[in-house]
């Protein structure tokens, strides 16, 4: 339950509101930070004594994988990986697993103790929201959203090739409001559907026909973006661009920036999109960041995450089945490949990012790049794309990555030479502030999302807060905060888990012609082995 409270003395940093490390008091009913009361002592609230300790909005997921099928299909595949019990069953709280995908209540118990209070699902399919959003209200400690995927829909290509811009920014909508859905995911436009058709490989530029649609995926990504943006979305058309992965994908990366110009953009997992390279062999492989980033600094319209890669076993899963099926190929390991009718596919597989390996020391570099590289920290996230380039319980490590250069460079040390000689890592030493860390991973996030009552500690803010004791390492500092608050209620207690509040899952609610109602459904009807009244949440969403 929701309390009065007073955080009396902590270093505050709230880089929405101009707060970088300052002694401040916070006051907290019904959930939401307050004005000070006129009256303390009628106030009688509960008082956490935060002097000498750190004090920030509680953190945001802007991506990652946390529910649903593709999950599902990694917990079932590597069965191993989830022994290691994520918290014994007592007073209240389940038992569950980690590993690389962990149970669902054992996912809001671990954020939550990373300081964590809000993530955002990256890839469901509309076809399966309901599976996912029963898996959100198993997930306590923190609040849920999802990306609806739309980029290889068969009634998206369908309105694109007939140039029906009101006909898809309905569908849009529509999907939005019955998947319960807070923004629209486009991964490899156009790619997946080839690649379910038949076609070898995973590469697809922008100009590649989609087979039985006569569309491109530039006519798609110009589309969607222009959809969303007539719909006034709060989060911005988010895009895993085209040829994930592959060497030389840099230049479509670039050309995806290019076609944004005018409207407003996420690029997610930018790591995997920022190659070098014609083969996939560790002679031409290598970082394509320079470019990038130089374009990206350069227009304001865009926003990316990162995809920060850790050495280490991890699973792959994404909604790029073709990418599943070239990494597994390419690694020589188990690969589970779930298709989602006239909406989009699914590939898992195992992986390990190895020190060694030319490919994933520039992976790992790449990444750490993009973080130094880029001039406005509020135009970046921190993400992992969990657990693709390794698990959310690492972002710690890559924190003091960031803040620490000397730390940086004995990693870096590590690498092959072709590595350390070549990355622009050797000459940057720049550190991260404590203040710049709280945006990357709070305020730049909420921004990001348009959650107005999220990322800072503002009057009228979610009362999400997370207090840390400071430490020279801090990796250490970040691993386990010393106190969470979710809304005003206790989760983190001394750095025990004592509550486990179930959080709230976020969507939109746009609004379009409920005239087109009638179309959809019946398209759905007629091409889907489901029918329309058994589809996402609701047919008739209000």
């Amino acid at each position: 339950m929701s309390e009065r409270w007073w955080i009396k003395g902590g270093a505050v940093y709230d880089p929405a509101n101009g707060v970088d490390g300052e002694a401040r008091d916070l006051w907290i009913e019904g959930g939401k930070i307050i004005d000070p009361p006129a009256d303390r002592s009628a106030f009688a609230p509960r008082i956490l004594d935060a002097r000498g300790l750190v004090v920030m909005p509680g953190g945001i997921d802007i991506h990652c994988h946390i529910a649903g099928p593709k999950v599902n299909a990694g917990r079932q595949m590597l069965p191993e990986t989830r022994r290691e019990p994520a918290l014994e069953r007592r007073g209240g709280f389940r038992s569950g697993t980690i590993g690389h995908s962990p149970t669902t209540f054992a996912t809001g118990y671990r954020y939550a103790g990373l300081g964590y209070t809000t993530a955002f699902d990256a890839a469901i399919a509309p076809l399966s929201a309901r599976h996912a959003h029963l898996e959100f209200a198993n997930t306590p400690c923190i609040d849920k959203g999802c990306f609806l995927l739309m980029g290889n829909n068969h009634y998206v290509m369908e309105a694109v090739r007939d140039g029906d811009s009101a006909r898809l920014r309905n569908f849009m909508a529509w999907l939005l409001r019955a998947g319960g859905g807070y923004a629209p995911k486009l991964v490899n436009p156009g790619g997946i559907e080839n690649w379910k058709r038949g076609r070898e490989g995973s590469h697809t530029d922008l100009e590649s026909i989609v087979d039985g649609f006569d569309v491109t995926p530039r006519a798609i990504l110009a589309a969607a973006a222009q959809a969303s943006h007539e719909l006034q979305l709060p989060h911005p058309l988010h895009i895993h661009c085209n040829n994930l992965g592959l060497p030389g994908n840099w230049t479509t990366t670039l050309a995806t920036m290019q076609l944004l110009e005018g409207m407003r953009g996420h690029l997610t997992h930018i790591q995997f999109h920022s190659y070098a390279g014609g083969e996939a062999d560790e002679t031409t492989f290598g970082s394509r960041v320079e470019p990038l980033v130089e374009y990206f600094n350069a227009h304001s319209n865009l926003t990316v995450d990162v995809g920060q890669i850790l050495f280490g076993a991890t699973t792959s899963m994404t909604a790029d089945s073709a990418v599943g099926h070239y990494l597994s190929r390419l690694a020589g390991t188990r690969w589970h490949s779930h298709d989602i009718e006239l909406e989009t596919g699914c590939g898992v597989s195992p992986i390990e990012y190895k020190e060694r390996s030319v490919v994933h020391a520039w992976q790992w570099a790449i990444g750490l790049e993009w973080f130094l590289l880029a001039a406005d920290p509020w135009r970046i996230a921190l993400s992992t794309d969990h657990p693709n380039g390794g698990s959310f319980t690492s972002y710690p490590r890559i924190i003091r990555l960031l803040m620490d250069s000397a730390f940086r460079r004995e990693e870096l040390e590590k690498l092959p030479p072709r590595v350390r000689e070549r990355t622009a890592l050797r000459s940057l030493s720049r550190e991260y502030s404590l203040g710049e860390i709280c945006i990357i991973t709070r305020a730049a996030p909420a921004r990001m999302l348009g959650l107005a009552g999220k990322g800072h500690l503002g009057v009228g803010a979610d009362a999400d807060v997370t207090v840390y004791a400071p430490h020279g390492d801090r990796e250490l500092m970040f691993q386990l905060p010393r106190h969470v608050l979710k809304a005003g209620e206790r989760v983190i207690w001394d750095g025990e888990l004592v509550g486990a509040p179930e959080g709230e899952t976020l969507s939109v609610a746009p609004e379009y012609d409920r005239g087109a109602d009638s179309g959809i459904t019946r398209w759905i009807d007629e091409q889907c082995s489901i029918r329309a009244a058994n589809y996402g949440l609701a047919v008739r969403p209000e």
